[in-house]
């Protein structure tokens, strides 16, 4: 009964094609440059309120 159970929830490996695997990486790709673009917005965002004097701030 033990065994029927473990074969019962093995699961395969799935076999990706070549045309899957570059979708996936041009999909990474798109996140990744699509988080960048949000990091440097919030940095700009951010440089832009606090102001051009905050490398002149006291210490």
């Amino acid at each position: 009964m033990q065994d029927d159970d473990n074969e019962r929830h093995k699961i395969e490996a799935p076999v990706w094609t070549e045309e899957q695997i570059k979708k996936r990486r041009q999909r990474n790709l798109a996140i990744a440059w699509t988080l960048a673009g949000f990091i440097l917005l919030f940095f700009v965002v951010t440089i832009v309120k606090l102001g051009g004097n905050v490398a002149n701030r006291p210490m």
